[in-house]
């Protein structure tokens, strides 16, 4: 089985995130999506509401799994036996910092890091931006699955 680990802190999840998963289905067996859990982080939203919202939003993709995991992500691949990992890259930027981070998986481990483009039109989209649209008010409806705004509000 051709297992990949999506790996983040989805808080929340966005549609940039949601298109890499549905694409990520059609390349792999599985795609697990797991929420890392970091205790020295304050996040918007409680573990459980974001496994929720992921849940919700896949709910009717049998290839999609959602869990939660601490530690090293190569740690967790080889006890979930996932040979990749799928990242979403959406600028320069994000290639420059998933770059340093996928040499060092593979040197830990020979897990292979597997790179989506985001989709043109959910490129600007990032968990922090729509945090800030959500703390002002803002309707974010339009940066994020509606398993969020239907849960969330």
């Amino acid at each position: 089985m051709k297992r990949a680990l999506f790996p983040g802190s989805f808080d929340p999840i966005t549609l940039g995130h949601y298109d890499i998963i549905k694409r990520g289905v059609k390349l792999f067996d599985e795609v697990v999506v797991a929420i890392g859990i970091n205790a020295d982080k304050n996040y918007m939203f409680s573990i459980e509401e974001r496994q929720s919202f992921i849940e919700k939003a896949f709910a009717h993709q049998p290839k999609v799994k959602v869990t939660t995991y601490k530690g090293l992500t190569v740690d967790f691949c080889k006890e979930i036996d996932a040979k990749f990992i799928l990242r979403g890259l959406r600028n320069p930027a994000d290639f420059e910092f998933e770059k340093a981070i996928a040499h060092t998986n593979r040197k830990l481990s020979k897990i292979e890091t597997v790179f989506l483009l985001t989709a043109a039109k959910t490129s600007y989209i990032s968990s922090s931006i729509v945090r800030d649209v959500i703390r002002n008010n803002g309707d974010y409806s339009v940066l994020v699955p509606e398993s969020v705004t239907v849960n969330s509000k």
